[in-house]
């Protein structure tokens, strides 16, 4: 029998979510939406600052002069949040794409009336601290760039350090959609510079969904006040009420607060940021490995591969049925991610959540007999899927030159 290592089998008969959240929970976290609180009451203020200041404390080097405003919603709600309440009016956005998250940045941009310039990578690329130099140098309407730490459509951790570089060697300001990233990448402000981030509570830091956070500099907090096109989505209206009287503008989701507030003492517990990237990339590496022994190939090389999920190609083989491979890792304990990307068939297994090494061997085995009942005798991806990777990635290397 395989090893069960430190991360048992969740309780409650639940399969491993191999998603890049909602995800895997440990049982403490689950346990502590057990009680009831009141949204108003002094124990509830107390855990919402408790929340902020490990949050900010996370950010490490260059971190004093940032605050933490969390805002009830999904990722979504907080990258529309920040657009909308950091971006002036008149002010004018460049959006680094290579997946869905970055297009539906630019999406949120155009929906809320602020000007946008897109750059779009396609799957297989990213952004690159070249690209954003020319391009700022072109267009000095451009007051903002925002980047995608982790672009979880591909699995692309994309180079937030050369980004930076570039966008402030311009004079711009950078934000990062750190949803997927945050509280096992490092984002330090003072190795990394950038105005604003955002993140959720169901991503790096092993909490449920139901609200995210933003990390901001004070002094683009004040520079805020009354630049929202929303009023529910106002991160300066909703520090500005924290910092006077300790509550969330509206109902906040108090059993998620409570749930959070224990995965970020476990988070801690385990060693901080780095301590658990370390365990995120060893399940890569032993998920990588295994897959790849089986016959999948990743979409990726090794240089972008990030520590949050990894897609493979679809086998060749025209016994592979994705929707009958899915149900059969299911019934096995692991719930995969159908892919996402434009032009081959693919799907993708996260590495984060309340899982180890131990876990990813068996989620190997799991696929191995389950291609065995398919009758796949081989994982293999079609010549054409990798023949396309090759040829979209050289025509972004020419196109970007």
């Amino acid at each position: 029998m395989t090893d069960q290592g430190n991360f048992p089998p969740p309780k409650l008969g639940e399969p491993y979510l191999l998603t890049p959240g909602p995800l895997t929970t440990a049982y403490e976290v689950k346990e502590a939406m057990l009680r009831d609180w009141g949204s108003w009451d002094a124990d509830f203020r107390v855990m919402t600052d408790e929340m902020r200041m490990r949050l900010v404390a996370m950010l490490g080097e260059g971190g004093d002069d940032f605050t933490c405003v969390p805002m009830q919603g999904s990722g979504s709600y907080l990258v529309e949040a920040m657009l909308g309440s950091f971006v002036p009016r008149d002010g004018k956005v460049l959006v680094l794409a290579n997946g869905a998250y970055g297009l539906r940045a630019a999406k949120t941009c155009d929906t809320i009336g602020r000007a946008r310039h897109l750059l779009d990578m396609g799957d297989y690329m990213p952004p690159r601290g070249a690209d954003v130099a020319r391009i700022l140098a072109a267009d000095p309407a451009i007051t903002h760039v925002l980047a995608i730490h982790c672009e979880t459509s591909s699995g692309i951790l994309n180079p937030v350090a050369e980004i930076s570089a570039a966008t402030y060697a311009a004079g711009r300001k950078l934000l990062i959609d750190s949803m997927s990233a945050f509280g096992a990448v490092p984002l330090e402000p003072g190795k990394i510079r950038f105005e604003a981030m955002v993140s959720s509570a169901n991503k790096c830091i092993e909490g449920v969904p139901g609200f995210g956070f933003v990390l901001a500099r004070r002094s683009e907090l004040e520079a805020a006040k009354g630049r929202s096109h929303s009023l529910a989505l106002d991160v300066h209206a909703q520090w500005e009420y924290m910092e006077t009287t300790g509550q969330w503008r509206f109902t906040p989701p108090t059993h998620v607060v409570a749930a959070f507030i224990e995965a970020l003492r476990m988070h801690e517990a385990e060693g901080g940021v780095a301590a658990r990237g370390a365990r995120y990339a060893n399940n890569r590496d032993v998920m990588v490995a295994g897959m790849r022994g089986l016959g999948f190939e990743t979409l990726l090389d090794e240089t972008w591969l990030s520590p949050i999920i990894v897609t493979f190609f679809n086998p060749a083989d025209p016994k592979f049925d994705f929707a009958r491979f899915y149900e059969l890792m299911k019934d096995k304990g692991f719930i995969i991610y159908p892919g996402k990307l434009t032009v081959v068939d693919s799907f993708r297994i996260g590495c984060i959540g309340r899982m180890d090494a131990a876990v990813m061997t068996r989620v190997v085995e799991a696929a191995r007999d389950s291609l065995g009942e398919l009758g796949v005798a081989s994982a293999t991806p079609p010549a054409a899927a990798l023949e396309e990777r090759a040829k979209l990635a050289q025509a972004k290397v020419r196109e970007t030159a």
